[in-house]
């Protein structure tokens, strides 16, 4: 289910597509798409992660949540370069729809700073996402 057949939909502020695939903003969490068979590597994702950085800036603690809808790889050893690129990452998140979404997200998992980034579904995924920037937002006020 992609996050315009949810009711969060109404919820997004911006949308950005470019060939990686789709980005749905959120005022602390963007939500990405993939396209099909894309490899996501910092080649590919260069325009996504620029659009990233255009809408959060390098300060503001964000969230994301990658909506698997689509099978795709990922880059895994770009990891550490993609933190260092986006410093205010705070909370990482994979929702997936199948098996093999899962076996996927739990080998991703090895290379995040993020625990327990794996969800069934993408209100769990959003939700928990979500609180872990708020959390960290809370924190960085005192």
């Amino acid at each position: 289910m992609t996050i315009l057949e949810t009711n969060v939909a109404s919820q997004i502020v911006k949308q950005e597509q470019c060939q990686a695939g789709t980005l749905h903003f959120f005022n602390h969490i963007a939500v990405v798409e993939f396209n099909e068979g894309i490899h996501a590597d910092l080649n590919s994702g260069k325009k996504m992660i620029q659009n990233i950085i255009d809408y959060f800036g390098k300060s503001k603690p964000f969230g994301i949540v990658a909506n698997r809808i689509n099978s795709y790889s990922i880059a895994l050893l770009e990891t550490a370069e993609v933190r260092s690129i986006l410093p205010n990452l705070i909370a990482y998140g994979i929702v997936s729809h199948n098996e093999a979404g899962r076996m996927n997200a739990e080998i991703e998992s090895q290379f995040c700073a993020s625990e327990n980034i794996s969800f069934d579904n993408l209100q769990e995924g959003l939700d928990t996402v979500y609180k872990r920037v708020k959390n960290k937002l809370s924190l960085s006020l005192y």
